[in-house]
């Protein structure tokens, strides 16, 4: 098992590192403050990714409201990326929205997010509409994804 697949809840201890991560992985990282917040915000559910010394190496968010788990982020330490840690932390969000009831998972991606579409649509996310201009940095739109296929894991 790749060092870094063992899985955990985030806690304000972590958002240091995740903060890391965020800077290294979008041209718009959220803030430490903003990471901060979502620790108590109640409808969120955020997973850290950790190696055999309990460093994190990825993380991954959503908001749960009703049945819908709206998938904030998703993020890699560069040095850990192209070792399928993306699609264990989705499978992990899978697995923590199901006891809550949770039949749709929804995000947001930039089409030039090609390693992001990979994985979404191996996940078997779909494309359902487009948020025009969203990305505030270049004005790139938005793909609105969703998968309602959340009965079978994510990987096999």
């Amino acid at each position: 098992m790749d060092k870094c697949r063992r899985m955990r809840r985030m806690t304000v201890h972590d958002v240091p590192r995740v903060t890391e991560i965020e800077r290294a992985s979008f041209a718009i990282p959220w803030t430490e403050q903003a990471i901060r917040a979502e620790m108590d915000n109640k409808y969120a559910v955020y997973v850290v990714a950790v190696d055999e010394h309990d460093r994190v190496c990825g993380y991954a968010g959503m908001w749960i409201v009703c049945d819908e788990a709206m998938i904030t982020n998703i993020a890699v330490c560069p040095r850990n990326r192209g070792k399928r840690l993306g699609y264990a932390l989705l499978e992990e969000l899978r697995a923590q929205a199901l006891p809550h009831g949770v039949r749709m998972m929804t995000l947001e991606v930039r089409p030039s997010n090609v390693a992001a579409l990979t994985i979404y649509t191996r996940c078997r996310f779909t494309v359902v509409g487009v948020r025009p201009r969203y990305y505030a940095d270049n004005d790139e739109d938005a793909w609105m994804m969703v998968c309602t296929a959340l009965e079978q894991s994510f990987v096999g």
